[in-house]
């Protein structure tokens, strides 16, 4: 798929294609008759990644699964993600994804991360260390709140 963005809309291929995706988890989420199992999801998501962030998916779902297992696990815009009451707290964003040099831990506002007026809400990760595992998953306990 091409990156180059088109005079009509200003989205990449990549883009649209999350969109897409989310339209189609927001479909699938309003069927009544059908529960969607958002672990399966996220699962099949992260078994689609190329390896090295397949790798970190895994570990950060571990993470995840671990450190705050209130959070429900989801696809959001075609990414893993974990919600509280229905809403994102944080995703993972495979570098795959968008062709980028990193992949992304991202948090939304939903975070319970307030420190001061200013506080990081994504970090960049290329892998993990051990070092790197404990904070994020001090960092995803106070996400989760």
């Amino acid at each position: 798929m091409s990156q180059a963005n088109t005079a009509a809309d200003g989205f990449t291929d990549d883009e649209r294609a999350a969109m897409k995706e989310r339209a189609n988890e927001l479909k699938a989420a309003s069927r009544g008759s059908k529960k969607v199992d958002g672990e399966a999801d996220l699962l099949a998501k992260i078994a689609e990644m190329d390896a090295p962030d397949r790798a970190v998916a895994e570990r950060i779902h571990g993470i995840v699964k671990a450190s705050a297992p209130q959070l429900q696990s989801k696809t959001w815009y075609g990414m893993p993600a974990y919600a509280r009451d229905g809403k994102v707290v944080l995703f993972f964003q495979p570098a795959g994804k968008f062709k980028a040099r990193y992949s992304t831990l991202g948090f939304q506002d939903t975070a319970n991360l307030d420190d001061g007026a200013m506080w990081p809400t994504s970090f960049a990760l290329t892998e993990l260390t051990k070092a790197d595992e404990e904070r994020i998953a001090e960092l995803v306990k106070r996400a989760a709140g």
